[in-house]
């Protein structure tokens, strides 16, 4: 009998269907020679400083860096009580605990996510509960039935994937050391008051000094003018064409009078085609998706969408066995991929009305194992999905089209540029006229990607042409524009440098280790700076908060700022992986680090950067509930009865759904009114046909159910 380990339930459900076990028990299924059981990701995590010795669980200045002789796991805290392990997560440790001393299980299988955090989840369960049976590690890149089954047939053995355990743990520990002892210690030094912290972290504060300087730039930047002469030119046969002076390749003039001269002289005059240039040119489909490129291209084309938001949704479509693993940095496939792609293209290209175009064929533009570091790009799989919600549906939409508009035509254009010389005038610079036709749409066609064509007409070298008028314009240099989640995350992708992902050898560097964080990381890095309030959101821009900037520019440990340190310990982990780092020589810099970075802080000035106020908010009572009789109070999703852990489902929804067909929310004057006369008066309610009106509305319990409905009464 083979246990089989799955990182999530949903996954372990992929595993059982395509080896036709239908018979599920808690906590598992069993059958036809295995049992498959899950996690829910990680049941265990690090102690807290306090669980090795009581003395910390007071934060007291002279009793840090404290970093453990041997670090130690425990089952995951409540989320609401971290006092309190997680029931679910050590009921679940109990299963899997039965199931690996079972006498009839001789071998054990993990089927946690390819990379080091799911090689980290497997091994810490099943060396933590301890077994002498022999390990394996099942290594996919998606779920289907077939990549299961042809997994199953080729399992490694876990001892191999030690560097990559060696590299999880590495992390793991290192965040313990810094982030434990540098939020203890920054919080005791710069905040007054109790009750938050101030968060200090490795991948943290440089993401947030990427944002700090943006608006730095933005605060310091000063417009300056700047001129352009621009010239119409008239044909022989009454067309025209506008071309812009350019002077040693350069466009903008400081010198406003300078270009005015110039068009006093040019205007009225003759002038020449002394040069014209036609072009066809290729345009290629953008790379398919890594998981950066897909949060941007989400989060920039659509409304409502944070980079944490589309990981969560293409890691549901992963588990649905959709698409292939999400969390990847690559932008190409594995060349063994091949025969199954084309299976893959052959299918989504169906029902095409343009079917005929798509063409499969290999290149290295497509199939690069050079380009691939562990999981290839993002595509769809074999799996087609009958039922998406709009936001699956979404993220689908766009890996499948990236997908095939690689296989479409490659897109051509025409440019044209011609260059007009002024006749009898010795002018240092000339007028350059640039247009663009798009010739053959190819791979736009599947986005629909209108191409803005600028028609020229049609002139000859040597023709000669008239300066119907020139003009001087005004214009005003442009600040950096704020960083947005897409830009951010290709900066923390590159490590803070622009690189252009088109060209391979800057793709072959991002592949390369040096990052802030990795693909799965740094969208909840985003959310958490978000969350902890070190930076906000304005639209779909990313601005400092007074606190983030606060500790920009007062926490002393600039390393954690420097985006090559920190990019270089992503690289000493990346290298970990590949058994070229010791993890020994690594958490000893972070311990050395660690403890010098602490001893720093304390040696500081006194400075407050947050102060925390400690006034309890005391909550307001609305009235008495109508059901039970307990207090009555506001929520974030409703006005609902304070007794509802005992069962009371007394509440009114802010969102409620009758409310909103006459454009009214309830608000705590109406609540009121109704907890104390039994109705409250309404102004300004729409009808369907958008006519305002006034009503006495009440909440009363139906008789056959316990809910309750709204009812009006209209003044006289």
């Amino acid at each position: 009998m083979k246990l089989i380990l799955a990182e999530k339930p949903s996954v372990s459900k992929n595993i059982a269907d395509a080896l036709k076990i239908k018979n599920r028990q808690d906590g598992y299924f069993e059958g036809n020679g295995y049992i498959v059981t899950w996690a829910f990701g990680h049941l265990l995590q690090l102690n807290d400083a306090k669980d090795y010795d009581e003395k910390m669980a007071t934060w007291k200045l002279e009793n840090f860096p404290f970093i453990p002789s041997k670090f130690q796991y425990k089952v995951k805290s409540d989320s609401k009580n971290k006092d309190k392990p997680d029931r679910g997560a050590e009921k679940q440790l109990k299963i899997i605990h039965r199931l690996m001393k079972r006498s009839d299980v001789d071998t054990i299988i993990s089927a946690c996510d390819y990379d080091r955090e799911g090689q980290l989840i497997g091994d810490s369960i099943i060396y933590n509960l301890r077994t002498e049976k022999e390990v394996y590690r099942l290594l996919l890149n998606e779920w289907t039935p077939k990549e299961v089954l042809n997994g199953l047939e080729n399992l490694r053995s876990n001892k191999e994937l030690r560097p990559l355990q060696d590299a999880g743990v590495s992390r793991q520990w290192a965040d313990w050391l810094i982030g434990i002892n540098l939020t203890s210690v920054a919080t005791l030094k710069y905040q007054k008051g109790k009750g938050k912290a101030l968060n200090i972290g490795r991948v943290l504060l440089p993401t947030l000094k990427i944002i700090y300087d943006r608006d730095k730039e933005i605060e310091t930047f000063v417009p300056e003018n700047y001129y352009k002469l621009q010239a119409t030119f008239l044909t022989e046969n009454g067309s025209s064409y506008l071309g812009a002076y350019i002077e040693n390749r350069e466009e903008k003039f400081k010198s406003e009078q300078y270009l005015k001269e110039l068009e006093e002289q040019i205007n009225g005059k003759t002038a020449i085609i002394a040069d014209k240039k036609v072009q066809k040119k290729k345009e290629y489909p953008p790379f398919l998706f890594n998981l950066s490129n897909l949060q941007g291209y989400i989060t920039s084309k659509y409304k409502g969408w944070t980079a944490d938001k589309v990981l969560k949704v293409a890691q549901s479509l992963y588990e649905k066995k959709y698409i292939t693993y999400p969390r990847t940095a690559s932008i190409a496939l594995e060349e063994s991929l091949i025969s199954k792609t084309e299976k893959v293209v052959n299918l989504l290209a169906a029902d095409l009305p343009f079917k005929e175009e798509v063409k499969f064929f290999s290149s290295k533009r497509i199939f690069d194992n050079k380009k691939v570091e562990s999981h290839s790009a993002i595509i769809p799989t074999y799996v087609l999905p009958k039922r998406l919600s709009q936001e699956e549906q979404q993220v689908y939409e766009a890996i499948k089209n990236r997908l095939l508009m690689q296989f479409m035509p490659v897109a051509e254009v025409e440019e044209t540029k011609i260059i007009t010389s002024i006749n009898l005038l010795e002018l240092k610079g000339s007028f350059i006229t640039k247009g663009k036709v798009q010739l053959v749409e190819g791979w736009k066609k599947i986005e629909k990607i209108q191409s803005k064509d600028v028609m020229l007409p049609m002139v000859q070298v040597g023709e000669e042409v008239f300066t119907s008028d020139a003009v001087t314009t005004t214009h005003t240099t442009q600040p950096p524009k704020e960083h947005t989640e897409k830009t951010l995350l290709r900066l923390m992708e590159t490590c803070g440098k622009n690189f252009d992902a088109e060209n391979e050898e800057d793709v072959l560097t991002i592949l390369s280790g040096f990052s802030i964080g990795t693909p799965a990381t740094r969208a909840e890095t985003i959310k958490k700076l978000k969350d902890i309030g070190y930076i906000e959101a304005k639209n779909k821009n990313l601005v400092c908060t007074d606190l983030g900037r606060r500790i920009v520019d007062t926490f002393p440990i600039k390393d954690l700022f420097n985006l090559d340190f920190t990019g270089k310990l992503e690289k000493d982990l990346y290298d970990m992986e590949k058994g070229q780092f010791s993890k020994k020589q690594f958490l000893q810099m972070i311990s050395n680090f660690t403890s010098s970075a602490v001893e720093t802080i304390k040696n500081e000035a006194d400075v407050i950067i947050q102060e925390v106020t400690d006034a309890k908010q005391t909550t307001e009572v609305l009235g008495k509930c109508p059901v039970c009789g307990h207090s009555v109070v506001e929520g974030k999703k409703g006005f609902g009865c304070s007794n509802w852990k005992n069962g009371c489902k007394f509440v009114i929804w802010k969102n409620d759904k009758f409310l909103a067909t006459m454009k009214k929310k309830p608000t705590k004057t109406m609540v009121k009114h109704l907890l104390k006369n039994g109705k409250a008066p309404v102004k300004g309610l729409v009808s369907k046909k958008g006519n305002k009106f006034d009503a006495m509305m009440k909440y009363e319990k139906n008789q056959d159910n316990e809910y309750f409905s709204w009812k009006m009464e209209f003044p006289e």
